[in-house]
This record gives structure tokens, sequence and C-alpha cells, in this order.
């Protein structure tokens, strides 16, 4: 079981980064193989780090032969994608938006379809539009077909997904949802395998 973990920040060892590699940790502890993609370094190494929509369908010609090309197809070989952003006037960062929106090929050819995603996001406080950025991210997800993974009546990784605000290592509660992501995660990746044997 392959879970990647996206980092949305601009900030490589940030709050976002804390709380997504919590959740990780916890995917691990269960046997996930786990990785990490720091977006902001694939987008500061492509020549067009914006989507232009040059061509429909996408054949992926702005980043053929690159870095970004290989992070994408090890995406699609994923089961399952934690995406973490910080929150930014009530949504994603311009980075994890600026890189989702370079997976219209994936789209294209169905690669994320019935991936399991989850989402975790941190704020300046409290109530700083977590929920607004997890909801943002449940829409980039759902346009892909993927399994979302929301509250459950067991242990709740949140409604919407993992919230902290900052600093994120001092929130008991994030810490603890974001665990609790992880875990659901796997379990969810575990429970769906058979969907994308076929992908």
């Amino acid at each position: 079981m392959l879970i990647i973990g996206l980092n949305g920040s601009p900030n490589r060892q940030g709050n976002t980064a804390f709380l997504l590699d919590y959740a990780l940790k916890s995917a691990a502890e269960l046997g996930a193989e786990t990785e990490t993609v720091f977006v902001q370094e694939i987008l500061d190494k492509d020549k067009r780090p914006f989507c232009i929509a040059c061509e429909t369908p996408c054949r992926g010609a702005c980043y053929e032969g690159t870095e970004l090309e290989n992070v994408l197809e090890r995406l699609a070989a994923a089961d399952g994608l934690l995406v973490a952003s910080p929150v930014y006037f009530g949504n994603v960062s311009a980075q994890l938006k600026s890189f989702w929106d370079k997976t219209r090929r994936l789209r294209r050819d169905k690669k994320l379809f019935n991936t399991v995603g989850g989402g975790l996001t941190s704020g300046a406080s409290r109530f700083g539009g977590q929920e607004t950025t997890l909801r943002a991210m449940h829409s980039m997800m759902l346009i892909q077909g993927m399994i979302l993974i929301g509250d459950s009546h067991e242990k709740s990784p949140g409604h919407h997904g993992a919230c902290a605000f900052q600093p994120a290592e001092d929130d008991s509660n994030a810490r603890k949802r974001a665990a609790l992501m992880g875990k659901r995660m796997v379990e969810v990746c575990q429970a769906t395998a058979s969907l994308r044997k076929n992908r």
C-alpha cells in the first residue's frame, strides 16, 4: 500500500508539514509505504508552473520529461493521497492549486479514480478558515473521482479532515486527529483495494 502526502505549503518545515508528517507516521505504523511531495519544490523546477489549459484533452505536453511528470506518475500509482495546505484567505495555497491543476491528464486517464483522499490544514487561529480550505480540497479530489475520508462513528479524524492552529505541534487535538486520519486512510485503502486494480 502506497500513501503519498502532498505538502502544499511554501514552508517545508512549517505547521502544515508537521500535521502531514504526523498523519503519515500513523499510516506507516500500520504497514503502509509513505512518502511526501513538497509541491513548491516541484513547481520551482517547472518552466510553466501554472496550467493555461493549452490543449483539451490534456496530453501533459508542458511537463513531458520533467520531474513533475515523474511525480504525477507516482501519484497515479498511489492507493491514497493525504493532501495538506495552510489556509490562505479561506482556501488552499496557490502552490497546491497550481500543482493540482497540472493533474488534468491524470483526470483524462482516470488515474486517480478510486484513490482514497484525505485533507489536512493549518491556520493562524482555531477558527481561521480551516473547514472552507478542506472543502476546497474535497472539490479538487471529487473531480478526480477519488474516495474521500470524512467523519466516522468510531474514531473521528474530524468532520471534514484534520485541522490545526499555529503552532500545530502544540495543538493536541490536531495531533490526535492527524493520527486518526492516517489510520483511517490505511483502513479505507485496504477496504477499497479491489477498486483500483484495473485503473
